[in-house]
């Protein structure tokens, strides 16, 4: 529209000599463009953002679906041919790019040797140690064009804790002491007894003094993963199945309470057998590292 603008007051014939006289032409110049034009660019204003609405969750689904299998599954739902190079175009538009999918991270020699020690020092735990765990961790929300969220959550055998979303922002160590560890510690700990074992990763928020300070006044029992050990983590699992459940829902998630109900409902969702299953494969994991000598292993 401002192209269209700026070429017809570029047209004018007479020259632009004061601040009176500019504004002037400018206003009649504004008035002369064709209310068609106006038509025609809102209404592809609104068909573009009707195709990023689309593209986005169709490719949040399948993380390995190419640019013209979302072409192909656009046409399908709308009849209207589009380019493999739009959809690229429209994807980076929204943040998402065309990679490799990424096999492992990188192990140094000290992060295999702490993988291999961790590991012989749970290895005669039992499915129903395990189940003993609360196991604890963050995340960031993968969903629509709002800024990223922080998400935490706790799982264990006999349950899940609530969905906590922290907006405009990552979780602080105070917010994780009043929001996580003394309300959970105090409920699991009822539940399980003395084996209750609490278990997170190695987030900034999770390492700081007063959280260390607050455990060891609960006496609780603590496990630290070894650093780059997500596959021993059993919680990464679950996020990757939350994030496709989530990106599979069919309506846009316009705002911020949307996005916190939206994000609560399909929490509560996730099927406990799931979590059950992923909390049990632990037992496997340890043995399979060990196996692989501290290597990574196909979780």
């Amino acid at each position: 529209m401002w192209d269209a603008f700026g070429r017809q007051v570029a047209g004018r014939n007479f020259p632009l000599t004061n601040k009176n006289t500019l504004i002037r032409a400018l206003t009649e110049e504004w008035y002369k463009l064709p209310q068609q034009l106006l038509d025609n660019i809102v209404q592809s204003m609104k068909y573009d953002a009707c195709r990023r609405q689309i593209y986005r969750p169709i490719s949040k689904r399948n993380r390995r679906t190419t640019a013209q299998q979302v072409a192909n599954q656009f046409l399908a739902h709308s009849e209207k041919q589009i380019s493999r190079k739009t959809v690229a175009r429209r994807l980076r538009g929204v943040e998402l790019y065309a990679r490799r999918p990424v096999v492992r991270v990188p192990l140094t020699r000290q992060h295999r040797t702490a993988r291999l020690q961790w590991c012989r020092e749970h290895h005669n735990r039992t499915q129903q140690d395990w189940a003993c765990v609360l196991f604890s961790d963050e995340s960031k929300g993968p969903i629509s064009d709002m800024q990223y969220h922080g998400l935490a959550d706790d799982i264990m055998i006999i349950g899940r804790t609530r969905l906590h979303v922290v907006a405009n922002g990552t979780m602080t160590d105070q917010q994780y002491i009043d929001e996580v560890l003394l309300p959970h510690d105090r409920l699991f700990r009822g539940a399980v007894g003395d084996k209750f074992v609490f278990m997170d990763d190695n987030a900034t928020c999770h390492r700081t003094l007063a959280v260390q300070d607050c455990l060891d006044s609960k006496g609780s029992q603590h496990l630290v993963l070894p650093a780059r050990s997500t596959d021993l983590n059993p919680i990464e699992n679950v996020w990757d199945a939350f994030g496709r459940q989530v990106a599979g829902r069919n309506f846009p998630l316009t705002n911020k309470n949307t996005l916190i109900r939206a994000l609560t409902e399909e929490w509560y969702k996730l099927p406990q057998q799931l979590l059950d299953n992923i909390v049990q494969s632990m037992v496997r994991r340890v043995e399979c590292c060990i196996t692989l000598h501290s290597g990574h292993i196909p979780y």
